[in-house]
């Protein structure tokens, strides 16, 4: 029996429509997972398809080409806690001791990126090659095309490279793939994708619900999107949603959109993005608005009871319609750039605390093509990280400094007439408010500082003195 080029564990949607992609790009896959028949199954509803179908893990690694490529797809449940364990601890464990030195695992699942830190650091010591990879794309990109994020030791990628550049998404003859870093990188960055996914999803969702509160119709919202996706917010997410606007639902004969319950579900990638962020001390105030709204979709019984409570003002919008989609356009199109500018400064500050040498434009590139977030300003991003790789901020290259503010105007006053119409807009707001406080000269954290000594004895540094020299005051005392 000829030996397999590539291995896969964990048969789910994922997992088999990456064993079809790897297939046809020329390669000999070999399969295993827990349920035998699933296995089978697959197996025998593609009968025309390099596989081999491994009952037994020892037969599945023996089927496999040296140095063997595994790659495990299987959900991972270990949070932000390093010494927790999971199912891919399990199939790792039971994988040792059937390999030798030089071969090479992959967790292409959504894992948080200590762990894939601490297994690279575990099995390395046993000369296996760990790479934890993210995959976006959903079950479409898994098979026709994925942007991948290996990340692990630099030998590791010149194993697996040309696997991943066949089966990745490509942009003209670019693949959107590229080693992201050492260790636990390729999780990292995949996690702060989703973050700005989360980010990207919520902004999207304001748009619509003030385009809903001024009385468009799904079918008038739905060319909107579609024309939107012609131009500078041209994006996968724009995209899905022009169609999601079109579809109707059989049943009922109403839109779908307005049949689905709003409660929102979430994985745990966005909240892990604002976890990791305050223990950096970075802001990522749109990803938390995000994050936060989905959490408060989902107390869908309790805002149904506040709604019958509180008095809400009549909606008054009354700008013409043209003037109002131009507008939310360049709302959303400013709100955006924060999104994204937050999640890269993530990615570079989180990327130089771990030494990761992190390529910025290489990433924004490999996001091109393939993932959920994937939009017509990426190339924009790479760009101006070429320009400029020690940028502080994506905010302050040119070509996003532009956008903002020629959007400023725009923005503020689609914030200003959702607030007075109690229209939430959580992302759009805190979008506006983190670019308002960058752009300050000077806060009142003067004053924050003020409290903190007299209540704490903190102590403060003085304007006129230099910085780092610390000063307290003698406050009077209010007790009593």
């Amino acid at each position: 029996m000829s030996k397999s080029d590539f291995g896969l564990i964990g048969l789910a949607v994922m997992g088999q429509n990456l064993v079809l992609n790897v297939e046809s790009r020329g390669f000999r896959v070999s399969v295993y997972n827990r349920t035998t028949k699933t296995m089978q199954d697959f197996v025998d509803a593609n009968p025309d398809k390099n596989l081999y179908g491994a009952e037994t893990l020892e037969d599945f690694i023996d089927s496999l080409e040296r140095p063997r490529k595994v790659m495990i797809m299987v959900k991972s449940t270990a949070a932000t806690n390093p010494a927790d364990r999971d199912a891919v601890d399990a199939v790792i464990d039971s994988l040792v001791p059937l390999l030798d030195e030089g071969d090479l695992v992959i967790d292409g699942g959504n894992t948080y990126f200590i762990h894939s830190d601490r297994r690279a650091k575990d099995l390395g010591e046993k000369g296996i090659l760990f790479v934890g990879t993210g995959v976006s794309g959903g079950e479409e990109g898994a098979l026709k095309g994925p942007s991948i994020m290996p990340g692990g030791p630099k030998a590791s990628w010149e194993i697996i490279q040309p696997v991943f550049e066949s089966i990745s998404a490509k942009v003209g003859d670019d693949p959107c793939v590229a080693h992201i870093g050492e260790g636990g990188a390729g999780h990292f960055v995949k996690m702060v994708h989703n973050g700005i996914e989360y980010g990207d999803m919520q902004l999207i969702c304001e748009a619509y619900e003030i385009f809903k509160a001024a009385g468009f119709t799904t079918q008038e919202m739905a060319e909107i999107f579609a024309e939107w996706n012609e131009g500078e917010l041209e994006s996968y997410l724009i995209q899905i949603s022009s169609k999601i606007f079109e579809q109707t639902d059989p049943e009922t004969g109403k839109p779908v959109v307005d049949i689905i319950l709003d409660r929102a579900g979430q994985k745990g990638t966005g909240r892990w993005t604002v976890l990791n962020a305050v223990d950096n001390a970075i802001v990522v105030s749109t990803i938390n608005a995000a994050v936060e709204a989905r959490i408060l979709s989902a107390l869908k019984d309790q805002r149904v009871a506040a709604s019958s409570v509180f008095d809400r003002p009549d909606i008054n919008i009354d700008l013409p319609k043209e003037e109002l989609v131009q507008k939310v356009h360049d709302a959303l199109y400013a709100s955006k750039v924060i999104s994204y500018a937050q999640g890269m400064d993530l990615i570079k500050q989180v990327g130089e605390k771990h030494e990761w040498n992190l390529d910025l434009g290489s990433i924004a590139k490999i996001w091109r093509g393939g993932c959920i977030i994937r939009a017509r300003f990426l190339n924009r991003m790479a760009e101006a990280y070429e320009r400029n790789p020690d940028l502080t901020n994506l905010m302050l290259d040119d070509f996003f400094k532009d956008i903002l503010n020629r959007s400023q105007s725009s923005w503020r006053e689609i914030v200003t007439l959702a607030v007075n119409n109690a229209i939430p807009v959580p992302a759009f707001a805190a979008s506006l408010s983190y670019f308002d406080g960058y752009r300050s000269e000077r806060l009142p954290a003067n004053l924050l500082q003020a409290q903190r000594d007299f209540f704490g004895a903190h102590t403060y540094e003085r304007i006129d003195k230099e910085r780092g020299e610390m000063f307290h005051t003698d406050w009077p005392d209010v007790i009593g």
